[in-house]
């Protein structure tokens, strides 16, 4: 579900940060022709974080390291944007893979209150078993999300609230840093995409570049 609007405001006073963080990123250099991505101008270490997986595992900055990791955030009651971008990245994941043997995709769930263990395990499972489904309490998430640039916000009162978030992909290089945007493309009448051709010509020119 989309729409960030003033609820958004209340949950990130600070959100100005968070939008200066996508404000760095730029597809300046001159020998990538990137469709859907944007490259960081100074890839940073994400700040120390911990949640835990759909396995109960613990999942920190250690998890990160080694590996290039798609992240987005998203929760598992979402009826449109994350079913679509999970089924999306499924289909495309040999391709990712082939670009990469060591990328692993990593949905971070923005709704621990109803987002348990065994949903999340349950949820990630229907689409993928190698794709990881982290949470924390909000604590945590606050600053991992908007470390990394992404907005949520929960909508509505009762049980059946919403969650307003961000559509974007992030890149996290095996040395742990922020280190690429993948943004979707608004279509009139269409759920916001990222196009898996372009996703992966995109991930394939960026790795083949750092």
């Amino acid at each position: 579900m989309l729409g960030l609007g003033v609820a958004v405001a209340t949950l990130f006073p600070s959100q100005k940060s968070s939008s200066a963080t996508i404000a760095t990123a730029t597809k300046s250099r001159p020998d990538l022709a990137l469709e859907t991505s944007y490259l960081f101008d100074n890839p940073r270490p994400l700040a120390p974080f911990s949640m835990q997986d759909q396995l109960g595992n613990t999942f920190t900055n250690e998890q990160l390291l080694g590996k290039w990791s798609l992240v987005f955030v998203g929760f598992t009651s979402c009826p449109d944007v994350c079913p679509t971008t999970l089924n999306k990245l499924n289909a495309a994941y040999p391709e990712l893979q082939a670009v990469s043997d060591n990328i692993q995709v990593v949905f971070v769930s923005v709704d621990p209150a109803r987002d348990s263990q065994t949903k999340r395990l349950d949820y990630i499972n229907f689409f993928n078993r190698d794709f990881k489904a982290v949470t924390a309490d909000h604590a945590q998430l606050f600053p991992f999300t908007r470390d990394l640039g992404f907005a949520y916000a929960m909508v509505g009162d009762g049980e059946d609230y919403q969650v307003d978030h961000s559509a974007s992909y992030v890149l996290v290089s095996p040395q742990g840093e922020k280190f690429a945007v993948f943004k979707p493309k608004v279509q009139p009448g269409k759920i916001p995409q990222i196009l898996n051709k372009e996703l992966v010509a995109d991930l394939k020119q960026i790795i083949e570049s750092a």
